[in-house]
């Protein structure tokens, strides 16, 4: 099999021909001099593109092609650039290969249903999705053995346009296949390689389409060709179909499509990490084909379970997938045969102790049929532990199996060139090799080097670049839209780059609680108005297309933008997408963060800003349970009961917060004009959070404590090496996993 890179770049003249396969993997877009490369071929061109190398490379003419290739300034470096990255892909002297040197490698397959690494690869959603790219970069970078599949949405990207009453309009954005960095896989024939979904009636038929993410190849799946039904043509059309026979369908090609599809590629993998339970059905077919292979059920559950991990984001039941026993027994009668199983034990893998009249429970079977589960943050591991020790009854809290990774993000790709470049100055003199060893905190600690004006100047830079982009989108926005714009102050046209900003930027839940701030109108004008200190605020994100409640709050905090009383300092970012998400994680003064204890699973946009000198002002739930130090930002929530009075709580700490302490802070200038006591904190905030919360901490923290374990489970060839992780529990508990009488549990 392979895949193969469209003929449609003949015009690319053959000196910089390399272009295109730079173009075609990921990797440029976490390393600024090769985005750089593009950019210098031409500016507009660039922009035009919105930074996509392979839009660029289409429509650029040929001219600008011929002029590069003969500029020997920019053939130079192209040359470092192209022996940079082929050194790179050699996979040569990687922090996995030096580690585990003397171990035969363990292939790892990463599922998710969803991958946020790019906008110009539109098959993300959210939070879910970016720590699934950041998962990969990582994993590449430190030269994982691993392969990732996923989807591919023709029809998923969902695009924000809020009405002139406020309400979000849901304009979706077909993928435009020739633009993005996806080539198909083709077959011995050199035909598009399609697999049949195993023991699922009508068939179903899934292409394959490769995206190369640095070293990782990421496998998507897509129903959207001929051979396939209309219904069926539709499975891979849009991500978390709200349907729920298409989202069981959709987990169903995701899960067991997906490892017929690694089948057929000839790839061999001896783990599975499935991130969230979306792609569970992977671990179901895993079981199956060593039934087929003469193994027992239970022989081969146990096998599986020792070999998969399972990360679990969501802390509210509602966010769970179940599917009713009817939808079950309708796709998969014909698979309980080949199980080797009968419909009750099947169903038995799905259900929910407290609720066993609901259907199958998704994480119910992820969690039965893995043997290592985590959770995203300290918290989120607390919380995913008390609402799944129903699955593992007894007497002690600790005999419930699911840990905590916190999650990181992936530094190359979230820090501001210019920051890196600041950082190279003051860290690079003592530690040259400190962003491959950026996860070591004593090298941050080199931050305090810095000079503060040095750094407070390109934080301003930076929150000018922030401004001016916003007003650029909405000029653009006025000119391409009937009746032009609605307001000026609703996209930010009375922003000031001089005055405090904050940033506001989550999906538009109504846990995330976005209207917070507004809980005492009278009180934050009188906050945002200060002649003397004021302070502004910009607001972004999407409400999913079926959450109408959340659709509302953004509607309140729209009409806000508009109410002269705030005298234009509230703004709202239409379209939020990754690239508004790193001008603001770049830019701003304060990231706020307000969700609804115990909600938030990790908020890794903290940790993105944090990484640039931005200060979180964040509820303690989340990451900030463990990143607050009481030096690095500011923290509230702690004392505030669960009840109906919450939300008057917490949104008075936060004003206390704004008016005592940073708001004074920040206007607190010397003869410099430089405010000391807030750059010390954004100091404080860099040294302490970005090795922490970094990706690579992350990677190698699922490697250690989970590799050597699944490098046993894996069988004979691994079973040397002793595991470090913590145990596996007792066959005790595994007959308690298995539970109660399914058949009285449900009924035929």
């Amino acid at each position: 099999m392979e895949h193969s890179i469209p003929n449609q770049f003949d015009h690319v003249p053959e000196r910089i021909s390399g272009l295109v396969d730079l173009a075609y993997n990921l990797w440029w877009s976490w390393n600024p001099e090769a985005r750089m490369l593009f950019k210098q071929l031409n500016h507009q061109a660039w922009k035009a593109s919105v930074h996509n190398p392979v839009r660029m490379l289409h429509e650029i003419p040929v001219e600008f092609l011929n002029r590069a290739a003969a500029d020997p300034a920019f053939c130079h470096r192209y040359d470092i650039v192209m022996h940079r990255f082929r050194k790179y892909m050699s996979a040569a002297g990687t922090w996995f290969s030096e580690e585990y040197a003397d171990r035969p490698p363990l292939t790892v397959a990463y599922f998710s249903a969803e991958y946020g690494l790019h906008h110009s690869l539109p098959i993300f959603a959210g939070g879910l999705g970016f720590l699934a790219g950041d998962h990969l970069k990582e994993a590449s970078d430190l030269g994982l053995p691993m392969v990732a599949v996923g989807f591919l949405y023709s029809q998923g990207y969902l695009h924000q346009q809020i009405n002139h009453d406020g309400w979000q309009e849901d304009v979706t954005e077909p993928l435009d296949r020739d633009a993005a960095p996806v080539t198909p896989v083709l077959d011995a024939d050199g035909e598009d390689l399609v697999v049949r979904v195993p023991h699922i009636d009508p068939p179903i038929y899934v292409a394959v389409r490769k995206v190369q993410v640095g070293r990782i190849p990421l496998y998507l799946l897509d129903t959207d060709i001929p051979c396939n039904d209309p219904e069926n043509r539709g499975i891979s059309s849009r991500l978390y179909a709200g349907d729920r026979e298409q989202r069981l369908r959709q987990e169903i090609v995701l899960g067991i499509g997906g490892r017929k599809v690694l089948h057929a590629l000839g790839i061999e993998y001896a783990a599975v990490h499935l991130n969230e339970g979306h792609p569970a059905f992977a671990l179901l077919e895993r079981i199956r084909e060593r039934v087929e292979r003469g193994m027992e059920f239970e022989e081969a559950l146990e096998e599986v379970r020792a070999t998969s991990v399972f990360t679990t984001h969501t802390p509210v039941p509602a966010g769970h997938d179940v599917f009713h026993v009817d939808l079950i027994d309708r796709y998969f009668a014909p698979y309980y045969a080949a199980l080797g199983i009968d419909r009750i034990r099947f169903l038995q893998l799905g259900v929910h102790p407290e609720s066993p009249a609901s259907g199958f429970n998704m994480t119910a079977f992820a969690l039965r049929a893995s043997a290592h589960h985590n959770g995203v943050s300290r918290a989120n591991g607390a919380v995913a532990c008390d609402m799944w020790k129903c699955l593992w009854p007894g007497p002690a809290e600790a005999a419930v199996p699911i840990d905590y990774v916190t999650n990181g993000v992936h530094v190359p790709t979230w820090l501001n060139p210019r920051m890196k470049a600041l950082y190279d100055r003051h860290i690079g003199p003592t530690s040259p090799d400190w962003l491959p060893e950026h996860d070591d905190p004593m090298i941050w600690e080199l931050v305090d080097e810095i000079p503060d004006a040095e750094l407070w100047q390109l934080h301003l830079w930076l929150k000018a670049k922030l401004i001016n982009r916003l007003r650029e989108r909405e000029r653009l926005r006025w000119t391409t839209r009937p009746g032009g714009a609605s307001s000026s102050a609703v996209e930010g046209a009375f922003l000031n780059p001089s005055i405090l900003t904050i940033g506001f930027a989550r999906r538009f839940s109504t846990y995330k609680r976005a209207y917070l701030i507004f809980e005492d109108l009278e009180r934050l004008k009188r906050i945002l108005n200060n002649p003397w200190q004021p302070v502004q605020i910009i607001f972004a994100g999407k409400a999913h297309p079926s959450d109408n409640e959340g659709k509302g709050v953004l509607q309140r905090i729209y009409r806000y933008t508009q109410d002269p009383g705030f005298g234009g300092r509230v703004a709202f970012i239409e379209d939020y997408n990754d690239q508004v998400a790193r001008y603001l994680v770049h830019g701003v003064d304060v990231w706020l963060n307000n969700p609804l204890p115990p909600m938030e699973a990790s908020g890794t946009s903290g940790m993105k800003a944090s990484l640039n000198g931005v200060l979180n002002l964040s509820i303690l739930d989340g990451w900030w349970t463990e990143g607050y130090n009481g030096r690095n930002g500011w923290a509230f929530g702690e004392t505030a009961a669960d009840c109906e009075a919450r939300d008057g709580i917490d949104a008075a700490a936060i004003y206390d917060l704004l008016e005592n302490e940073v708001v004074p802070l920040y206007y607190d200038r010397s003869i410099d004009d430089v405010p000391h006591g807030w750059v010390k904190m954004m100091k404080e905030s860099i040294k302490s959070n970005g090795p922490r919360f970094s990706s690579r901490r992350m990677v190698k923290e699922y490697v250690a404590r989970y590799y050597p374990s699944l490098l046993k489970g894996a069988g004979a060839a691994y079973a040397r090496y002793p595991a470090t992780a913590k145990p596996q529990k007792p066959p005790a508990w595994k007959s308690q996993v298995q539970g109660k009488g399914a058949d009285d549990l449900f009924s035929p």
